[in-house]
């Protein structure tokens, strides 16, 4: 794994490493994980406006809690990924989205920066008092089971959505984790 990596609040130095992220990321055509990445960067200054305002429960949609967005970057500031953590849960991200959404750009997968990115946010999590943390992924996702899982990631249950995916909800307990 590469040495130097670092989660850091989106910010508009690194409008241009994040937007080649984004545009990578529509060129694959797969679901841009997480829902973060997804927001209009036409204004790239409001979207990183309203991220921080989203940490602090400004400018929150209905059914929206606070969430705090980091990016991983590397020693050369290429973002190479994005986690959402959310302060607490609702009923609905009880049931599937939970605690912590991440995902890594597809060019730099396979490399652990899943592993690592996921293990700095329950660092995050740990310091804002949230101990007991939920992460949602697919089934078929094996890629994303496997960080979870690396990070001290119990199998709870599997469900069904309402598409017919299956999907599985893992706790994390910090106060039982181990050294990554």
């Amino acid at each position: 794994m590469e040495d130097g990596l670092t989660l850091i609040k989106p910010n508009y130095d690194l409008k241009s490493e994040y937007l080649d992220m984004i545009e990578e990321w529509k060129i694959s055509k797969e679901r841009i994980i997480p829902w973060s990445l997804s927001l209009d960067t036409s204004n790239f200054e409001l979207m990183v406006n309203n991220l921080e305002g989203y940490s602090n429960g400004i400018g929150l949609e209905n059914g929206f809690v606070e969430s705090s967005t980091y990016w991983l970057i590397n020693k050369r500031n290429r973002v190479l990924g994005a986690v959402d953590i959310r302060h607490r849960l609702n009923e609905k991200l009880l049931h599937r989205g939970g605690h912590i959404g991440y995902g890594i750009r597809p060019s730099e997968r396979r490399k652990c920066y899943a592993t690592k990115m996921l293990h700095m946010a329950l660092e995050v999590c740990e310091s804002i008092g949230v101990a007991r943390i939920l992460i949602t992924c697919s089934k078929s996702n094996i890629g994303s089971a496997r960080t979870i899982i690396n990070n001290w990631g119990m199998l709870e249950s599997e469900e069904i959505d309402n598409a017919g995916e299956v999907f599985q909800r893992y706790w994390i307990d910090l106060s039982n984790k181990k050294q990554v």
